[in-house]
């Protein structure tokens, strides 16, 4: 069933284990701030609308900074570019609850500058795993990454409800910044700069283009990566979408919509301590056979099957995104130039889930002008042609073109 053996743990690395906390504590703080701005509204200390401008602002600033910050990881140390955008959006955290009530330009403003420091932070931190851990062990602890991640998205909501009966919105908000402080000051050191003198230093532009070049050197990063983009812009955007309408209008219950993303959750954990361990020969047909899983979900919203179908569906999707994302990280982590690789880290967050908004954009009014069976199934078929065409690309048989 592998290749080789993994390391016993990758926890045993004390410096990943500095890192795994840094990055958590991150993902903890990005993943409680609409919990917390949601109960801002149930508060009545913020209006829905409110909160529509102030995660629009977060998105914004996110996608701004992630290829800015792609390129100043790959300039300067990348635990110096960690320290300054956690502390950026510890900082400006607060002035969103200072805000609340009184001025919702002051929290669009600070939210726009939190989210820059959450996307400033995510080449960096990807790129880091790279520095603080060898090749044979990059696989379990990007797997191990990924189960912070689900457990965070798991228990978020959870500890936020139960946090906000002791204190208000303002006090969570104070406690989401302790959080960020938490990712600013634990991560170790890396390798320290691997860009150029700042005297030959090229421009910024010239850099960023620098790590186009470099993706492009790739031919199964580029398959991998439209694949993952049209499958997040397209059935992920309308299944988010059409989940909620067809737990109401067709099961007639709410519960259908809270099991189906509880199971993708718990399918994706399963999937990460999978491929902690499996190392196959092929490892990216694997990858993309499990990113095309994702079209059985717009097929069993199309079609009037029992729930527990639809639950199941989620589950077996959550397991096919994780053993896309796991390999897919190692993979970038061990075929891209070291000196360019926060620069392609970046890349991979803005195309693929920056998408995202776009296409949940787009959908929508799709459904309005074709209806909800054409783009369901229009999305099923992209969910499962996409990655199969990216297949044929001759490298992308085990993600290397070595």
């Amino acid at each position: 069933m592998t290749e080789q053996e993994a390391p016993t743990s990758v926890f045993r690395n004390t410096a990943f284990l500095r890192l795994w906390t840094g990055t958590t504590a991150s993902g903890l703080a990005m993943w409680a701030m609409p919990f917390v701005l949601g109960l801002a509204v149930l508060e009545r200390s913020i209006t829905a609308v409110d909160l529509g401008v102030v995660l629009a602002a977060r998105t914004v600033g996110f996608l701004a900074a992630v290829p800015v910050a792609g390129v100043l990881a790959d300039r300067h140390p990348r635990r110096v570019v960690v320290f300054w955008s956690c502390l950026t959006a510890a900082l400006l955290t607060p002035v969103i609850a200072l805000g609340m009530g009184k001025s919702p330009l002051l929290m669009a403003v600070a939210a726009t500058v939190v989210g820059a420091g959450q996307g400033a932070c995510r080449p960096a931190f990807q790129a880091m795993v790279a520095e603080v851990v060898p090749e044979q062990g990059r696989q379990q602890a990007n797997a191990a990454t990924t189960l912070a991640v689900r457990v965070t998205t798991l228990v978020a909501p959870s500890l936020t409800a139960l946090a906000a009966l002791l204190v208000n919105a303002r006090g969570l908000l104070a406690a989401t910044a302790v959080v960020w402080l938490v990712a600013a000051l634990v991560p170790p050191r890396g390798q320290g700069r691997r860009g150029p003198a700042t005297a030959t230093r090229a421009s910024f532009a010239t850099d960023f283009l620098d790590g186009i070049r470099e993706a492009r050197r790739h031919p199964w990063l580029l398959a991998g990566l439209g694949a993952l983009t049209a499958v997040i812009a397209t059935g992920y955007s309308a299944t988010a979408v059409v989940l909620p309408l067809v737990s109401r209008d067709r099961y007639g219950t709410e519960a259908v919509l809270a099991a189906a993303t509880t199971a993708y959750t718990i399918g994706a954990l399963a999937g990460a301590v999978l491929i902690a361990r499996w190392r196959p020969k092929a490892a990216g047909w694997v990858a993309l056979a499990g990113l095309a899983l994702y079209g059985l979900i717009p097929l069993v919203l199309l079609v009037p099957v029992h729930p527990v179908a639809v639950v199941a569906a989620y589950a077996v999707t959550g397991i096919g995104i994780e053993l896309f994302n796991v390999p897919w990280f190692t993979a970038v982590q061990r075929e891209v130039e070291p000196s360019k690789l926060a620069r392609v880290s970046s890349l991979d967050f803005l195309l693929s889930y920056g998408l995202a908004p776009v296409g949940l954009a787009f959908i929508a009014p799709a459904i309005e002008a074709f209806g909800v069976s054409a783009v369901l199934g229009a999305c099923a078929v992209i969910c499962f042609a996409v990655p199969a065409a990216a297949a044929l690309v001759p490298s992308s048989r085990r993600f290397s073109t070595r």
